[in-house]
């Protein structure tokens, strides 16, 4: 009998859109989280894996939206397969199957695209971002402040 094709989407904000992921595929049911993905205490991760059955395969758009931790995403997948159900991220071409030998190359492209993952930051652009914003507005606020007192930022030996 051939297992289901189940579909895991992982997006990091409620206002992101999840129709890029595992779009076009034939898939028999999907779970979408809208949550961080910095550890698998995730509602609808954890639907998945309580559904997931012996000769199923899991669709992942990438690694990153399965688990930002190293350790996390090789111990979900040892998990999955040791209950003979295939792991199968598209971006990275990479899938994982029980009783399938191991290929070694296949297993470093897991951990070196897994290691990045999780040093990836997310919000770190965003910081960035809010951080150079703020920076504007005390710039503004100060040239606003010295315009008031009649003085140039030139006078001011700014």
């Amino acid at each position: 009998m051939e297992g289901k094709q189940i579909g895991y989407i992982r997006v990091s904000s409620t206002d992101q859109n999840t129709a890029r992921q595992l779009d076009g595929f034939h898939l028999d049911k999907v779970f979408t989280d809208r949550c961080s993905g910095k550890d698998t205490s995730r509602p609808q991760l954890t639907a998945c894996l309580d559904y997931l059955r012996d000769g199923d395969t899991l669709h992942v758009h990438s690694i990153d939206r399965l688990a930002r931790n190293l350790q996390d995403l090789l111990r979900i997948i040892e998990s999955l397969n040791q209950r003979d159900v295939s792991v199968s991220f598209h971006k990275e071409g990479l899938t994982f199957s029980a009783g399938k030998a191991e290929d070694p190359f296949q297993k470093l492209q897991l951990q070196i695209i897994g290691a990045v993952a999780q040093s990836h930051d997310p919000g770190k652009a965003e910081r960035r971002y809010r951080y150079r914003e703020s920076r504007r507005e005390v710039q503004r606020t100060q040239a606003i402040l010295h315009t008031r007192a009649g003085r140039t930022r030139s006078q001011d030996g700014r």
